[in-house]
């Protein structure tokens, strides 16, 4: 038992290893095995096939079993961080999260293989005979110089990459971390001197990867509990330590600390003092990684050195030196290449690819996560967070195409931009469904006025309309406060040069827009002064009259406020004969495919008609996603057989729906379950027109149609697209206040796809 945790964060931790059932992975099946015939192809006799190709081309293991997407975590638990040679079996619960976050950062599927065995060579032996049932080899928490013995022998042995964690993924992420500390304080890598703590495996990789990425040899100086790594010191040496010996008489840390630019340990706790910080080169880079109490604390650091730049590898301080920001993503690469190891490049190509990511704007999913935190690039933010996802899309494709320049890829791929795209498709639940959408969007340049534009999620799908789309922000708000939250939020968008800005304070237009509102209100009760005054005020309003003037194209509303206030500004300024809102349209992004929901905001109670109009419609926008719709009208009752007030409704809508000849399946009125499970319906109602299962949901009131998204959305994990305004010819959108920066972008695609196609 260990008595120094806290007794809560003790308990609490066993628990989550306990419960609900022990440990933190399990195997699922991929494929159905339901039946008899399933049986047949998945086992005996149709295995067979598979075996026999395999057999024929050893390669089509990765097409036909999981070889090419499975990694083993290899260790002997010889040297676990933070807790030493612990052994095999309790190493296993750090090896297990290894795994899981192999599958959370990256979906690659993970073995944990703790093995009883010392004897580097004979550890090497078992991890090579691994080889025909994994497609590369992690290897983790083994004590140096064994590691190195073993990395060796496995990466001459198997055709497979194999990599150690502890070596290589600190020394990337280190590299990365240096090469934006030598850009924040103005310095190259040929010209710095490097004094490091601790000749460990993590300590060895750094020091190689730092010459790789350009300093000298000679400027290294390697010290470790014997003090200054020398020629012909014979106590606690290695041959890799040896490397980077320097003169021939014994120092310490102190002596050789003098203007060093970079201090570089990976030993223990107090190992650098204030009194040797102040030895040190102006602007000196720090990075103290002891875990869990590092070789000097930042704020002592900053007592004696306010311009140093300071990396840890603690959470709960900036710069954390995480290997999560590169093992998952390095072997996502490799693998889906089928590189047979990951060699220099592909490691460089990482390291470039965190460092540029930490350079440019960061992302609103990482901001969302690490809300409160800068993350500007600067002397706090020198690489990305963990949880940043274009780190699969960016680090991976960089490490693939280095494979693939560099020759050890087996199966190289021909379009390394679709690549990036798909790996985005799997962190960004939207892209794919929403790629004909964008695709639709990028057929012209329109211009979307946001009316809370002071809005961070705003601000930030703004950036991202400019990198990613045709169209032109618009933002109404406070230029002071938004130019302050730009700065504070990192990004690179400004005011004239990027987005045209409207000042409801202060605009020019002020006139002619409270003239404008005037105009169309003044025989609905609103005189001159309070048409001012809504002009001052009301950012809908000023929105809604841009695009009634013809100066915008289409309005996004509603990050904050209740739905129909602001749809009654739109109905006012943009409601037309032909134009009216006729139901809000909500996109489920679920596991098993997207679902469309309506009508989740406009008509609480609708009549026939305006169900029938929403039906219409909804068949009109599920196309603009690519998906042929299949609209089921779901109420209390079922295909008759309850005389409510929803099911007569429903049934009467039918009819005005069978009058108008429509192109695509539409079925009614049904429940939920009927509308998703066809062998249910086909049991109830065998001759329905509707084939499979619906994949649009009209209610017949907006509480059952708001409850089915809430529930699809908080408890199923579904992601939202919307509420899509239908009916107002892409005039205006009116969103709700939970949406993401990633949902404005969205809206902002949908908002962009030209006026004539979709109303």
């Amino acid at each position: 038992m260990n008595e120094d945790k806290p007794d809560s964060l003790r308990a609490a931790a066993l628990f989550y290893h306990e419960h609900p059932k022990p440990g933190k992975l399990e195997i699922r099946a991929t494929k159905p095995l339901a039946n008899g015939r399933d049986l047949s192809r998945a086992y005996s006799p149709g295995v067979a096939e598979a075996c026999l190709e395999i057999k024929e081309t050893p390669a089509d293991a990765a097409r036909y079993t999981a070889r090419g997407n499975l990694v083993a975590v290899v260790t002997n638990g010889s040297a676990v961080l933070g807790l030493g040679n612990i052994g095999a079996l309790a190493s296993k619960p750090v090896m297990e999260g290894k795994a899981v976050l192999f599958k959370k950062f990256a979906n690659i599927d993970c073995f944990d293989i703790e093995l009883d065995e010392s004897d580097p060579e004979k550890l090497a032996d078992i991890v090579c005979a691994l080889e025909p049932t994994f497609g590369a080899i992690n290897l983790e928490d083994i004590k140096a110089p064994d590691c190195f013995i073993v990395e060796r022998l496995c990466r001459e042995r198997m055709n497979i990459p194999v990599f150690h964690d502890d070596q290589h993924g600190t020394a990337i992420v280190v590299g990365a971390a240096a090469t934006n500390a030598l850009k924040v304080v103005g310095k190259a890598f040929g010209d710095i001197k490097v004094v490091s703590t601790g000749g460990g495996a993590a300590g060895i990789a750094c020091l190689n990867m730092l010459l790789k990425l350009g300093v000298k040899r000679e400027n290294v100086y390697l010290c470790d509990l014997e003090g200054l790594v020398y020629e012909g010191r014979e106590a606690q040496m290695t041959p890799q330590k040896a490397e980077f010996a320097q003169g021939s008489a014994p120092a310490a840390l102190g002596d050789v600390i003098d203007g060093a630019d970079l201090f570089l340990g990976l030993s223990g706790p107090g190992v650098l003092t204030q009194a040797m910080v102040r030895k040190m080169a102006a602007k000196p880079i720090i990075f103290a990684l002891a875990n869990p109490t590092p070789e000097i604390l930042p704020d002592l650091v900053r007592e004696v050195a306010p311009d140093a730049v300071i990396a840890t590898g603690r959470s709960d301080f900036p710069n954390q030196v995480n290997n999560v920001l590169c093992f998952p993503f390095i072997f996502r690469g490799a693998l889906d290449v089928g590189a047979t190891e990951i060699n220099d490049e592909m490691q460089l190509a990482c390291i470039d690819g965190i460092a540029a990511m930490a350079r440019a704007t960061t992302s609103a999913e990482a901001a969302a996560i690490y809300r409160g935190e800068q993350l500007t690039f600067g002397r706090d933010y020198l690489i990305p967070k963990p949880f940043d996802p274009r780190l699969m899309g960016v680090v991976a494709s960089a490490v693939a195409k280095a494979a693939m320049d560099s020759g050890v890829a087996t199966r190289p791929m021909r379009d390394l931009t679709a690549y990036k795209a798909k790996l985005n498709q799997s962190v960004f639940r939207s892209a794919l469904i929403m790629r004909p959408v964008f695709e639709a969007a990028a057929t012209t340049s329109r211009r979307i006025v946001f009316a809370e534009g002071e809005d961070e999620r705003v601000l930030r799908a703004a950036q991202a309309m400019l990198e990613e789309t045709t169209d032109k922000p618009i933002l109404i708000g406070r230029p002071e406060v938004i130019e302050a939250r730009v700065e504070r939020a990192g990004l690179d968008i400004r005011p004239t040069r990027d987005f045209e800005l409207v000042n409801p304070e202060n605009d020019p237009r002020y006139r002619d827009y409270w003239g404008t509102y005037h105009e169309v209100m003044q025989r609905r009760g609103v005189t001159p002064d309070l048409a001012r005054a809504i002009m001052r005020t009301n950012t809908t309003a000023i929105g809604a009259v841009m695009v009634h003037r013809s100066e915008a194209d289409s309005l996004i509303c509603g990050t904050f406020g209740q739905y129909l206030w602001h749809l009654n500004y739109v109905q006012q300024l943009l409601g037309t004969g032909t134009l009216h809102p006729v139901g809000a349209l909500s996109l489920m992004i679920l596991e098993d495919g997207p679902l469309f929901i309506a009508d989740t905001h406009v008509h609480a109670h609708p009549t026939p008609l305006q169900i029938a109009e929403t039906v219409i419609a909804t068949a009109r926008h599920v196309r603009r996603f690519g998906v042929e719709p299949k609209i089921a009208l779901c109420s209390g009752s079922q295909f008759g057989n309850l005389d409510s007030d929803s099911g007569q409704r429903m049934r009467d809508a039918l009819i005005l729906l069978d009058d108008r000849g429509l192109d695509f399946e539409y079925e009614g009125e049904m429940h939920i379950d009927s509308a998703l499970d066809p062998d249910l319906r086909d049991r109830i109602f065998p001759n329905s027109r509707l084939e499979g299962a619906a994949n649009a949901l009209v209610f017949s009131n907006t509480d059952a149609a708001g409850a089915a998204r809430n529930i699809l959305k908080m408890k199923a994990g579904g992601l939202e697209v919307g509420p899509v305004l239908m009916g107002m010819g892409n005039r205006a959108h009116i969103v709700t206040p939970a949406i993401t920066a990633r949902g404005l972008l969205n809206m902002s695609a949908l908002a962009g796809t030209p006026v004539g196609l979709y109303g």
